[in-house]
């Protein structure tokens, strides 16, 4: 496993102090776990707003999000996200879906 190091200020050592005792674990997991759950959420978000813009469709949605399909209409009920998709394309995206 590569290693890295990174500068970090003083507030953010303090609470990564705080939920290192918190978890019971050391503070290197405590980071892997950060970064993995941080960069799933950027994806997501990423998806959300070019989704949203209208620039990909759902199946490139939850690739970029790394996500299942099914995983992508969760994360876009949780979140009331809204189609922009004709009911043409919607029926596109189902049938696509199928052959998933």
């Amino acid at each position: 496993m590569p290693s890295i190091s990174a500068r970090i200020p003083d507030d953010e050592q303090d609470e990564l102090e705080a939920v290192s005792e918190l978890l019971g674990e050391d503070r290197s997991t405590v980071i892997r776990k950060a970064l993995g759950e941080g960069l799933r959420e950027l994806r997501i978000r990423v998806a959300i707003e070019r989704y949203q813009s209208g620039d990909i469709s759902l199946n490139q949605a939850a690739r970029l999000a790394g996500v299942s399909l099914g995983e992508w209409f969760e994360i876009a009920r949780e979140r009331n996200l809204t189609s922009q998709l004709s009911s043409d394309e919607l029926d596109r995206e189902a049938d696509a879906a199928l052959d998933l």
